[in-house]
This record gives structure tokens, C-alpha cells and sequence, in this order.
């Protein structure tokens, strides 16, 4: 898949994006970026005690910045029929900021053609948070994201602008002892 350079460019140079996610509408950065990831706090408005979702690639980035690695999750992953968000323990590597209080961390392996290219383009993790201000609904539709929003990010990729994405993904904790938590089903 084609992106639009100037998107490609604003993540490799630490820079926030506008972009369709594999669920909704979404605000991105470079995850191992701390200012970056910053910026998207302040662009959003959102207390800094919430961290993000992380977007990957493959199994083998998930393992690069999750050390305990529970193997349930390959199964997981794989026998879920919509996109799926899981909660790792101890993340290493990652942007300060994207990781909750106790060193956790929300990573989804995505399946999503544009994703897929987004995370390629700089062969790193991206952040995947709701294009909204913290509080607000989620925007379904491209047109439906705050005008601020738009304003403030530094990218926008100006595809799929006029489909509904409304799915957020299915949320799941794992502990170390890969004990199972639903956080959102």
C-alpha cells in the first residue's frame, strides 16, 4: 500500500498523525518517541496518568519490548475474531508515557493494510489513541474529529474519510502468571 510521504515523514521525524486505525479514527506517533508521544497528551488534553494503545506489526516486535512474554497470547491473538488489545506487564524500550503506573503496557497486533504500513514505514510500534479530546465520544467518522484536533496534529492521511469507524477493540489484562483480565469485551 501507497501512503502519503509527508504522513511517513512526520513519523520518522518524532511528528503526530491523523490516521484510520483498524477501529476508529486514531492519533499516532513513533511509541519509543517521548516528546512526540507528549505532543499527542497535549493535543488531546488528556491527564497524563492515562497511557496509550500501541499498534504493531508481528509477534516478533511485541517480544523486542515485552521480555516476559506469555505464551497464551499467541493464542489469543490468533482465536480472536475482532481486534484484540492486551495489556502486557514490565514493557521495556517504549516512550515513558505510554506506559500505565505499574510499567504496563496496551499493545494490539493489527491486521490493517494501512496500519501495517504506518508501523513498516519506521519499523516501530505506533501509538493508536481515539482522535478525540479526552472526555468526549469518539469520533465515527473523519468529519466527526474535533476541527482542533485536526489543527494540532502534524499529518493527516486522508484515506478511508468517508467510512464509519466505530469498533473499538476488546481490551485484556495478562499477568506474568498469564492470568486473564477482561477489561473491555
Amino acid at each position: 500500500m501507497i501512503l502519503d510521504q509527508k504522513v511517513i515523514e512526520a513519523l520518522k521525524a518524532g511528528k503526530t498523525i491523523l490516521y484510520p486505525s483498524d477501529t476508529i479514527w486514531g492519533l499516532g506517533c513513533d511509541a519509543t518517541n517521548e516528546k512526540a508521544c507528549q505532543r499527542i497528551f497535549e493535543i488531546k488534553n488528556r491527564p497524563e496518568n492515562k497511557s496509550f494503545i500501541l499498534l504493531v506489526d508481528s509477534f516478533q516486535m511485541i517480544e523486542k519490548y515485552i521480555p516476559e512474554f506469555p505464551a497464551v497470547c499467541y493464542d489469543l491473538v490468533d482465536l480472536s475474531d475482532k481486534p484484540l488489545t492486551i495489556i502486557y506487564p514490565n514493557a521495556q524500550g517504549l516512550a515513558p508515557s505510554v506506559l500505565a503506573a505499574d510499567g504496563s503496557v496496551g499493545i494490539r497486533l493489527t491486521k490493517d493494510p494501512i496500519c501495517l504500513s504506518l508501523i513498516r514505514s519506521i519499523r516501530l510500534p505506533i501509538v493508536s489513541t481515539s482522535a478525540n479530546i479526552s472526555g468526549q465520544p469518539f469520533p465515527t467518522s473523519f468529519e466527526a474529529i474535533d476541527p482542533n484536533i485536526k489543527e494540532h496534529v502534524d499529518a493527516i492521511l486522508e484515506i478511508r474519510t468517508n467510512e464509519q469507524l466505530s469498533t473499538p477493540s476488546q481490551i485484556i489484562k495478562i499477568g506474568l502468571d498469564s492470568s486473564i483480565q477482561v477489561i473491555r469485551s
